[in-house]
């Protein structure tokens, strides 16, 4: 297996060279002088091209900070998290397992927003019917409805006030900025909320085996050791997962 994953990252980085190799034959070579060579950068369209290559590799490195702060990622991590706590494991399942299925479930979540984008902005630019300075306000309107619907509005008041800004008449005013701060502390308070739903059961679970251990004189028993597989059977049997999954997905409005 590990050969297999080897070869196959040989074989990735070859067709990468060849085809940044390809890409580099293409380009036209530099004049014989510095001064030709100068010329050549400072056309106008060179520049643009050197500009849009540079905002692509901008944003790509931000894709991870955008994906926490404008999507339901964050609220379905928290809730993860407070699961695996209440059942009272430590690792299982580990932290990149409950962090894909929080991915998964959020491409999934988001697919509508995200085919919306590519109908609207994506598409048109790569057409050539929608030039660059149009394609972030177009961009933004499915991001920004999908922003409002998740969030509370005493958060967005708070957030308002909070920045200092006058009072905006309608949704379409609220800043991008404000917007997301509003939706990030609104996500926050959600999960929590899901969590401690979450954990009655299990306390109950907790309280009812150590009330037990105690009628019986088995203090010396961690009754942790008793209600852990009590929960796990709990869990199993109510098919936990799939509840989890079901109400995570029908959380976001």
């Amino acid at each position: 297996m590990r050969k297999f994953y080897w070869n196959t990252l040989i074989s990735f980085s070859l067709v990468a060279l060849a085809a940044m190799t390809s890409q580099a034959a293409a380009v036209p070579a530099l004049g014989p002088s510095v001064d030709g060579a100068l010329r050549s950068i400072a056309e106008p369209q060179r520049l643009s091209s050197v500009f849009e290559a540079v905002a692509v590799l901008t944003a790509i490195s931000l894709v991870p900070s955008v994906l926490i702060m404008t999507t339901c990622f964050l609220r379905f991590v928290i809730v993860l998290g407070l699961l695996r706590q209440a059942l009272a494991l430590q690792q299982t399942p580990p932290n990149h397992v409950l962090i894909s299925l929080a991915l998964v479930l959020t491409f999934f979540v988001m697919a509508p927003t995200i085919n919306e984008i590519n109908e609207v902005a994506v598409q048109p630019y790569r057409q050539n019917t929608l030039k660059i300075d149009e394609f972030l306000p177009k961009a933004s309107v499915p991001v920004r409805r999908f922003l409002l619907r998740q969030t509370r509005k005493r958060e967005l008041a708070f957030t308002i006030r909070m920045a200092r800004t006058p009072i905006p008449k309608n949704e379409e005013e609220v800043p991008f900025i404000v917007l997301v701060t509003a939706f990030v502390l609104s996500e926050l308070k959600t999960g929590f909320q899901m969590g401690f739903l979450l954990f009655l059961p299990f306390l109950v679970i907790d309280l009812g085996v150590s009330s037990v251990l105690m009628s019986l004189g088995m203090m010396m028993v961690p009754p942790s050791m008793v209600a852990l597989p009590l929960k796990i059977l709990l869990f199993i049997m109510v098919d936990g997962w799939a509840l989890i999954a079901q109400g995570l997905v029908q959380s976001v409005r």
